[in-house]
């Protein structure tokens, strides 16, 4: 169809006219048949749905886990739910023809929205669809679609094995394409790194239509998309990942503290030996308010041992006696029921809920994220819980060790680039129930406050970030006035030295810049404000 046409159909996209809209989305469905094959033009209905299909706002608000999105007017233009791999590379293909956009789904936990959401006409790929999973013990590997959950991929794991897990995140309703594009970070890092450390093969589309394994991709496209954006360069179908062993018993426990119980010196101390502590052992803490009642604090100790309560008490003895753990706060489990009770869920649940790919819960929220490398001083948490407590909504700060594998993993293994130097990681949450434009502002307010607080206290040269916890605000302030600069703040803060890297392969793969979003991997030549191209090699 080509230039002309893609252009004519933009202009038809733009125009306000419903019958031009129709005859738009004609186009695309007409293109997908002559693409795809197999299609009837009754089949593809159920394929391409258009903003006036009964089924599109059920499909687009079905996964969308932040509420903060669900009024916004930057919805696709067209959702494409395929079945097959052929389906989404015809709808890659049709898209290029036809000038629009491409946003790819796989569990809708994209915090920004940039998964669903866009400002140009665009397509939305959901994956929801794609989610086999292959496990083969023989081999202890596992293929796994890009649209199943964590929490598929943990229960079909526990069904084959007593003795195999997969080191990932904790929400069970997380999709695997997205998570492992951005590292995907877990109770068992400390043991294993992170998911993308454990990915052996990867099928992938890329921008001319092509599908892709490990071999014909490349080595330098396959270290791309293992934590380093794999949307900037395709649409993830699978990843062929290296299960893990994991003993028949571990042991979980969590303690929660008030300040009048010393929850801030018991954080203190934590920071100088959870990332020194044996790497079977994994305690992260969850620092928060009250909700509206937010004149109290807590802070909770949440862990998993790798192994029995009668190995993991001396070692907290020894190096954390401070806890004060014993033996009638902890529970022996299995791998699986200890991902249900990171999950929330209660002891005796059964696994199958970890298959419910939507959460029962769900809040408007806002994120950010640091990492720490020195210990922050007691007066600077102090500080920190003041803001907490002033804040009328949940509000907390999410911590999680490192150290153990993650030191033994160079930063240029893979994209991911945060290891050795880092004690912990942080992510800033607030949430709230009243979902309007003005208490968005008010609570996201709130939380560029406690950002810039914390600012003395965390990494600098670059002020790192996780991708995963996706902030749009990165490289917004009135000293960033270019694409250019916007684009080197938040490429050093998830990427740091690894940036430069990723620009070159995505202008080698995608030099058309087809899969782009608010924060995609840019192209070497796209800011003529550098005469050399893209200067990425400094830090922010």
């Amino acid at each position: 169809m080509g230039y002309y046409h893609g252009l004519l159909f933009l202009i038809l996209l733009l125009s306000i006219s419903s019958a031009a809209s129709t005859l738009a989305d004609k186009s695309f469905k007409e293109c997908m048949l002559t693409k795809a094959g197999g299609f009837s033009s009754e089949s593809i209905e159920t394929i391409v749905l258009t903003s006036s299909s009964s089924l599109y706002p059920q499909v687009l608000e079905s996964l969308q886990q932040n509420p903060r999105w669900l009024n916004s007017s930057s919805k696709p233009f067209l959702i494409i739910t395929p079945f097959h791999e052929f389906q989404v590379r015809s709808a890659i293909q049709c898209s290029n023809e036809l000038g629009l956009q491409i946003r790819v789904r796989s569990g809708g936990h994209d915090y920004e929205g940039l998964s669903y959401l866009c400002k140009d006409p665009c397509i939305m790929i959901d994956l929801i669809n794609l989610s086999s999973i292959d496990i083969n013990l023989d081999e202890e590997t596992a293929w796994v679609q890009a649209g199943a959950t964590l929490g598929e991929l943990y229960y079909k794991i526990s069904k084959a094995s007593k003795v195999h897990g997969f080191p990932a995140g904790i929400c069970p309703s997380v999709g695997m394409g997205g998570h492992i594009s951005g590292g995907g970070f877990g109770t068992m890092l400390r043991k294993y790194g992170i998911a993308a450390d454990h990915v052996l093969d990867a099928c992938l589309i890329d921008a001319n239509g092509k599908i892709l394994d490990r071999k014909t991709m490349g080595e330098d496209l396959f270290w791309a998309i293992r934590g380093g954006s794999a949307t900037s360069f395709g649409v993830i179908l699978s990843w062929k990942i290296k299960l893990v062993k994991v003993p028949p018993v571990v042991t979980v426990f969590s303690i929660q503290k008030s300040l009048e119980e010393g929850a801030t010196k018991l954080i203190h101390r934590w920071q100088y030996i959870a990332h020194k502590l044996h790497e079977d052992l994994f305690i992260r803490i969850v620092a928060q308010n009250n909700g509206a009642n937010s004149k109290t604090f807590h802070a909770s100790f949440v862990s998993l041992f790798l192994g029995k309560i009668d190995r993991l008490i001396p070692i907290m003895n020894e190096s954390f006696p401070e806890l004060g753990l014993q033996a009638k706060d902890c529970n022996e489990v299995n791998w699986i029921q200890s991902e249900l009770y990171f999950a929330g869920y209660n002891k005796g649940d059964p696994p199958e809920l970890l298959l419910n790919r939507t959460t029962t819960y769900k809040s408007a929220f806002k994120a950010k994220s640091d990492f720490v490398n020195v210990p922050i001083p007691e007066t600077g948490l102090e500080g920190a819980w003041k803001l907490l407590l002033k804040e009328d909504t949940l509000a907390m700060l999410i911590m999680e060790p490192f150290g153990g594998k993650m030191n033994q993993i160079s930063e240029t293994e893979i994209a991911f680039p945060h290891r050795k130097g880092n004690l912990y990681n942080i992510q800033y949450l607030v949430k709230w129930e009243e979902n309007t434009n003005k208490a968005s502002k008010r609570h996201v307010h709130w939380m560029r406050k406690l950002y810039r607080y914390m600012r003395p206290y965390v990494s600098k040269s670059p002020r790192a970030a996780y991708l995963n916890y996706r902030d749009l605000d990165l490289g917004r302030n009135k000293h960033v006035n270019t694409s250019y600069s916007k684009a080197k703040v938040w490429g050093m803060k998830y990427f740091k030295g690894n940036f430069r890297r990723l620009a070159e392969i995505k202008t080698k793969f995608d030099p058309q810049n087809i899969f782009r979003n608010e924060q995609s991997i840019p192209l070497l030549n796209s800011f003529p404000s550098s005469p050399k191209g893209l200067d990425i090699t400094g830090s922010t």
